[in-house]
């Protein structure tokens, strides 16, 4: 038997909302802001916030343009398929992975363990990019095949490689903290092997 029932979307509109602000007050000092709020490896001993608040900071129109939508669409199918609480959770951890693994990298390269090439400690990582794919990665899981459409791909594809295709387009261009991307849809792929678990005990 199944049921349906409304869902509230009050906590994405909140996120959402809250990445705008966010994004209006960058604007105003857009470098001194993003030194302050972005996650920069070889600072975090002396900005601990910044783990966080990076996730609600967006460099251009574009980047958070494209953020916002993605969360809106993925976080809103998410919320209906699991809930509210497993929704924040998803994202909120996620973008905490992705702000780790960035970190973890950065500093490796800092100590010189690592080469350059896997980041730079001196340059501040921003964006819900990594709660993001956290969801993307949840739902690439419970439910791989369900048709998206990515710009400019004319036709729909299955969800899951729709994530394939967004995670190969972070190591193509400069400037893209595709590290943030990997730790948040790992952290996705396990919440939605845990997710589906729990729907299928509970859905009889």
């Amino acid at each position: 038997m199944r049921t349906y029932r409304s869902v509230s979307l009050n906590a994405l509109w909140f996120l959402i909302a809250l990445n705008v602000l966010i994004f209006v007050i960058t604007l105003l000092r857009p470098e001194a802001i993003i030194n302050f709020l972005g996650l920069t490896p070889a600072l975090l001993s002396q900005q601990p916030w910044t783990i966080i608040s990076s996730m609600f900071v967006h460099g251009n129109f574009g980047h958070i343009l494209f953020n916002m939508i993605s969360l809106y669409f993925l976080g809103s199918f998410l919320i209906r398929a699991a809930g509210e609480k497993s929704f924040l959770a998803v994202f909120f951890l996620g973008g905490l992975a992705g702000n780790i693994l960035y970190f973890v990298l950065g500093y490796l390269v800092l100590r010189g363990f690592i080469p350059p090439l896997f980041g730079d400690p001196f340059t501040p990582g921003i964006g819900a990019s990594g709660g993001i794919f956290a969801l993307g990665g949840a739902l690439a899981i419970m439910v791989p095949r369900v048709p998206v459409i990515i710009f400019p791909i004319p036709v729909p594809v299955p969800l899951w490689v729709a994530i394939i295709i967004l995670v190969c387009i972070s190591f193509l261009f400069s400037g893209i903290a595709w590290q943030a991307h990997l730790g948040g849809l790992f952290l996705g792929l396990i919440a939605g092997l845990i997710l589906r678990r729990r729907r299928r005990i509970y859905s009889f």
